[in-house]
Order: structure tokens, then C-alpha cells, then sequence
């Protein structure tokens, strides 16, 4: 975990937001667990960002970017062929004009 006050404020102390703590009878810390992510820089009360998450964020990101660029297949309604839609917009195989609706 690497935090970073969302402001740049240069502060070092986080509040963890949805956390639960397990403490004992005498009331003494035992354990902590968070629930969610979510953390507040205490110098200036901005949210915080966990530097180590964004590497895996970028990636996500790229794969919903790749699957919502991915052709998109559809049957040609003159001679019933699958073809992939891309920059050129009618079937190979009979030369019919493709429209995705």
C-alpha cells in the first residue's frame, strides 16, 4: 500500500474509512480488517489515493477498452454470412452494404 493525499498537501497520516476494528474485553487493539478501500488524508481531510492499486486499474481498463473496440459480428442479411464489422462496411462474400442497427 502506497498512499498519497489527493491534494498533494505532503501529508503522512491516513484515516482508513471503512475499517473494523477487533479489540478484547479489556478493550485493547487485536486486529484490524477493512471492509473497503476509501481513506482520508488527516492533514487536510482530502481523499487519499493507494498508488499501489493503479497499475492494476490501468489494466483493467485497457481490457474494457479492448473488448468495447472489438469488431462487432452480424449476420449479412442477403446471403446469411457472419462478418466482422470494421472499416469497411459490406460482406465479403456477396458485396451487400452492412448496417448495424
Amino acid at each position: 500500500m502506497m498512499l498519497i493525499c489527493s491534494n498533494r498537501c505532503g501529508g503522512s497520516l491516513f484515516r482508513a474509512l471503512f475499517a473494523e476494528v477487533e479489540i478484547d474485553a479489556a478493550g485493547e487493539y487485536q486486529d484490524y480488517r477493512l471492509t473497503q478501500p476509501g481513506y482520508v488524508c488527516l492533514n487536510c481531510g482530502a481523499p487519499a489515493v493507494d498508488l499501489g492499486e493503479v497499475p492494476a486499474a490501468m489494466e483493467a481498463e485497457a481490457r474494457e477498452d479492448e473488448a468495447s473496440t472489438a469488431p462487432t459480428a452480424i449476420l449479412c442479411p442477403v446471403c446469411e454470412t457472419m462478418v466482422q464489422l470494421d472499416a469497411n462496411m459490406e460482406c465479403p462474400n456477396c458485396g451487400a452494404p452492412l448496417e448495424v442497427g
